[in-house]
């Protein structure tokens, strides 16, 4: 159900002065990042969680990921619980701060486009933090990545991805693609939905994410200059296991995700 975005007044003030403070702050906390990739993650990036006590370097993901969600203005809110690692959790795409929102409850290694790879600074970020790099259209591809995915799930690390293939626009929510829920049932792991969800007062703000041929510049730079908001992650209960029915468990997890996006009765 495709939910109204919640109102901004059309002449926002305040916005001059949020880019003042905002752009200053996100190029130290870049520079951050940049450090702590240097000295921790580049050496320690595979480290997993053991008895349920999260490592070091995912504590220090999360933190930068909180951070910088708070440099746009959006508090990191959480809803339920994440399961222990390692679980592949699937969520729903609106926006390259959707990597962070989830980063801020749990570290996990993220599947993106291979594209990411190429970019100046954000490619070297990503890789340090564990992305798994896909090219989109490619079957050799994507057997690979489910490989890897195998990999570092029976390695104790969790794996995030997007099973709508691509970033939404105006809060309509895609078709999850099966295949991807694939390497949970080889890897013997849990599959929890998760809702990634922007909100003020409440009510679901459908246009924080990117807009139509919207570009990832263009999109932080709109970000840096909105009123703040909530950035609520939805941890819902895991879908269960089904060998022989992969479509049902894409379908149950875009359902449960669904009705966590929709806003509430007042």
């Amino acid at each position: 159900m495709k939910t109204d975005a919640a109102t901004v007044p059309e002449r926002d003030l305040l916005r001059p002065l949020r880019y003042l403070w905002r752009v200053p702050l996100v190029l130290l906390h870049i520079v951050l990042g940049i450090a702590l990739c240097s000295l921790l993650l580049s050496w320690n990036q595979h480290a997993a969680m053991k008895d349920g006590k999260e490592p070091f370097p995912h504590r220090m993901i999360r933190w930068w990921s909180l951070i910088l969600l708070r440099i746009f203005g959006m508090r990191s809110v959480r809803h339920g619980k994440p399961l222990a690692d390692p679980v592949l959790f699937v969520a729903n795409h609106t926006s390259w701060i959707d990597i962070e929102m989830l980063h801020s409850q749990r570290a996990a290694c993220f599947v993106a486009k291979a594209e990411i790879a190429g970019w100046p600074l954000v490619g070297w970020l990503a890789a340090s933090g564990g992305t798994i790099f896909h090219r989109r259209g490619s079957n050799h591809s994507l057997a690979a990545v489910m490989q890897v995915m195998v990999e570092r799930l029976r390695a104790g690390r969790s794996v995030a991805v997007f099973p709508e293939g691509g970033s939404g626009f105006n809060g309509v929510l895609k078709v999850f693609h099966a295949r991807i829920f694939q390497a949970a049932l080889d890897a013997g792991v849990p599959v929890q939905p998760v809702a990634l969800r922007f909100a003020r007062g409440g009510r679901r703000v459908i246009d924080a994410g990117f807009r139509e041929d919207e570009s990832f510049v263009a999109n932080i730079v709109r970000l840096l200059g909105e009123p703040p908001m909530d950035a609520e992650v939805h941890f819902l209960a895991p879908v269960p296991a089904s060998p022989d029915a992969r479509r049902r468990m894409a379908e149950l997890s875009r359902e449960r995700i669904a009705v966590a996006l929709q806003d509430r009765p007042a």
